[in-house]
């Protein structure tokens, strides 16, 4: 089959699956969600029905009120006698939702209220979306050889060949996120944020690293909340670690991809064919030069025919 009609027929066949998963993932929620939607709604009727018994309040007036309360909740705004005093617009609540902005987290507690913070928030995300990305990008390839490419290579002269040699790593590399950005952060949330379950904390976890960002789980949120500052820094420290370590999985994933011959497969792009030249290594190590002879020839001036390829992988 010639090579642009094999392409059109992978696509199509990309987003007929893409449509059929959404369809069963539809499907799963409906069956799911639905039955628990429907009775909050009748436990919400009937406590309403028991209010307006016990009160002097009519319907209307009270629709308009709760119209009113949740609408200022939406933005993060309390009628709650404990949640009083408290800004979410102070430096530090401030700093937190222009870090979960810019990282395209996003949780929606707060947002602004203004027309001018809603410009600004514009404004601000249109350059710092892109900043971060180039940062988390410049932090990604710095990390690559000491997490990725030294160990695979380690693993070589293990005894391994190299294709398994990159399958261990990278299962090895997703069991340290699993337990380091996952396990570990759950067990954290569910311990300081007293209305949270270990299930909770593993759900904000994926939800925020995966920056799906629903909102239905923020933290420091609660009213009272002990070294709120602090544990606003500490989450913010741990969404960009979190995410740089993501971003290192899916290059992984890539580069084991390219070796595996699953991108040629599927006619996707190679890892070095969309990254920068600082990150075109081979994953693999073939030169048994010692560690320290690379590091006096690493500086010295390179012809630029002479940089690593992944076309220069040994496949074995």
């Amino acid at each position: 089959m010639h090579s642009v009609g094999k392409s059109w027929l992978l696509l199509t066949g990309f987003v007929v699956f893409y449509v059929i998963y959404l369809l069963f993932g539809a499907l799963v929620f409906s069956s799911i969600e639905r039955p628990v939607e429907e009775q909050l709604r009748r436990d919400m009727e009937r406590l309403k029905e028991e209010f307006l018994n016990q009160s002097c309040v009519n319907a209307a007036s009270l629709e308009l009120f709760l119209n009113k309360v949740l609408a200022a909740n939406k933005y993060g705004v309390s009628v709650l006698r404990n949640s009083s005093g408290r800004s979410n617009w102070d430096l530090a609540s401030s700093m937190f939702f222009a870090n979960t902005l810019v990282t395209t987290v996003g949780y929606g507690h707060p947002t602004p209220l203004s027309d001018a913070g809603k410009a600004f928030s514009i404004v601000y995300a249109l350059m710092g979306v892109p900043f971060t990305m180039l940062v988390l990008t410049a932090c990604v390839q710095r990390v690559m050889h000491p997490l990725v490419l030294a160990p695979v290579s380690l693993l070589q002269r293990s005894g391994l060949k190299p294709r398994p040699a990159t399958i261990v790593h990278f299962l090895l590399l997703v069991i340290v996120v699993v337990l380091c950005f996952f396990v570990a952060p759950a067990a954290i949330f569910s311990g300081v944020e007293v209305s949270w379950t270990f299930l909770d904390g593993i759900y904000f976890c994926f939800i925020s690293l995966c920056t799906i960002g629903l909102g239905d789980f923020v933290p420091a949120a609660r009213p009272g909340q002990p070294y709120r500052v602090l544990y606003q820094i500490a989450v913010m420290v741990y969404l960009f670690l979190g995410l740089m370590m993501m971003y290192l999985l899916l290059r992984t994933f890539h580069k084991m991809a390219d070796m595996h011959g699953l991108t040629t497969l599927l006619q996707l792009p190679r890892c070095e064919d969309s990254v920068l030249d600082d990150d075109t290594e081979p994953m693999v190590d073939n030169d048994p030069t010692p560690p320290r002879l690379k590091d006096k020839a690493a500086s010295k001036p390179l012809d630029p025919g002479s940089q690593p390829s992944y076309n220069s992988i040994n496949k074995g």
